[in-house]
Order: C-alpha cells, then sequence, then structure tokens
C-alpha cells in the first residue's frame, strides 16, 4: 500500500542526541532522536558509501565516521563537506509509543 508507515522503534528506545540502526523491507535506515523529533535517514554516506551508524549525532546533523561528512537529519541536505549529495530523510510519524516511517 503505497505510503503506509511501519514500526521502526518505540519512543522511550531511543533518547534525545541518540539514534538507532534499523532495516525496513531491504534498507539500512538510522532513526534520529533530536530536540526537534523523530527523523529517519539512509544509513548511507553518499561520499563513500559508508555506514552512518558509527558516526554521531550533534544536534540535527549526522556526521559520518570516516570522512567527516555531515547531513542535516530532518531534510538530508548535505551541511559539511566531503559529501556533495544528500541522503534521504523519509516521512515519520509518532504514534502513541512507536516511531514509524513511510518508505514511498
Amino acid at each position: 500500500m503505497a505510503g503506509a508507515f511501519v514500526t521502526v522503534a518505540k519512543v522511550d528506545d531511543i533518547p534525545v542526541g541518540a539514534f538507532k540502526p534499523v532495516e525496513v523491507k531491504g534498507r539500512r535506515l538510522l532513526v534520529c532522536h533530536t530536540d526537534s523529533g523523530f527523523y529517519v535517514v539512509d544509513d548511507t554516506c553518499t561520499h563513500d558509501d559508508g555506514s552512518l551508524a558509527d558516526g554521531f549525532l550533534d544536534g540535527n546533523a549526522i556526521e559520518c565516521p570516516r570522512h567527516g561528512a555531515r547531513f542535516d537529519v530532518a531534510t538530508g541536505k548535505v551541511v559539511c563537506l566531503p559529501a556533495a549529495v544528500g541522503i534521504i530523510s523519509y516521512p515519520v510519524r509518532v504514534e502513541g509509543d512507536e516511531v514509524t516511517v513511510s518508505l514511498s
């Protein structure tokens, strides 16, 4: 069903300032919890295809551990080189105690 939301985490599983790697329909994703809410992004740096899951979250920016590229988790836009292409940021809803994402 197009636009369907899938549960990826419980609200209490991820404290503010943290993230959790998950796999949904064959996609590696990160569920990020910032002061402004929950966001779900691809877990792949567009600079060198490395995982962002070993990086760190600073405010709304996730930093790749390999070369320091940073992405805004709310928009997916690049905020620090060497990446030149953003990552995908997916629509998220919090429904009760569940964090859900739409991959379409």
